[in-house]
């Protein structure tokens, strides 16, 4: 068990998150009236303005926030809509990404990555259904889309891509055991001598 702290916030947006968040459409006033009204209300908001977003298996995604909290920098806003982690990312980071992503060779048939999920990343010209600012009106509901880490202030910080890669790369390594052995013969005696003290 890690000794980190609990350091995701569920608890909702606070009112200069949400300010930040209804920045990014183009309604901003009715985002925010939205809102008003029904404050578990998920709502559509596009990419490529004040964040970018980087989707992934949530499985795999809270690996990546993992590495973000306990070995780096931290993350962004951190949102999980319907099996999904969405990582709130610098704008920019969704037309660079993909490019940080081939020169690792990642997902390559045969490379270190091979069988990791790929990435899916929202930039300009993009949507992403984000969690209302609130959880759910009932306390039993299941929430379709609900925050990890919730906005709170008007200027959250974002990580770019070289950050969201590396902690890509830290996550896929410690799901994937890498050998630079080839699988040993079944019949003969195998010793393991890396456990040695």
């Amino acid at each position: 068990m890690s000794s980190t702290p609990n350091v995701f916030d569920v608890s909702g947006v606070t009112p200069d998150g949400a300010a930040w968040l209804a920045s990014a459409g183009t309604a901003r006033c009715g985002t925010r009236t939205l809102w008003g009204e029904r404050q578990d209300a998920p709502v559509g908001l596009p990419c490529g303005v004040v964040f970018d977003v980087v989707s992934v298996p949530a499985i795999f995604g809270r690996r990546m926030l993992d590495r973000l909290w306990e070995e780096g920098p931290g993350s962004g806003p951190v949102a999980e809509y319907r099996g999904r982690m969405l990582l709130f990312a610098a704008v920019g980071t969704a037309q660079r990404l993909p490019a940080l992503l081939t020169w690792e060779e990642w997902g390559a048939h045969g490379s270190r990555t091979d069988g990791v999920p790929p990435l899916l990343c929202h930039g300009a010209g993009d949507e992403v259904t984000v969690p209302a600012p609130a959880g759910p009106a009932r306390a039993d509901a299941a929430p379709l889309a609900r925050w990890l880490v919730a906005p709170d202030t008007r200027r959250p910080w974002l990580p770019g891509p070289e950050v969201l890669l590396w902690a890509a790369v830290r996550a896929a390594r410690a799901a994937v055991r890498i050998s630079i052995f080839p699988p040993a013969d079944r019949g003969a005696n195998v010793y393991d001598v890396s456990r040695r003290r």
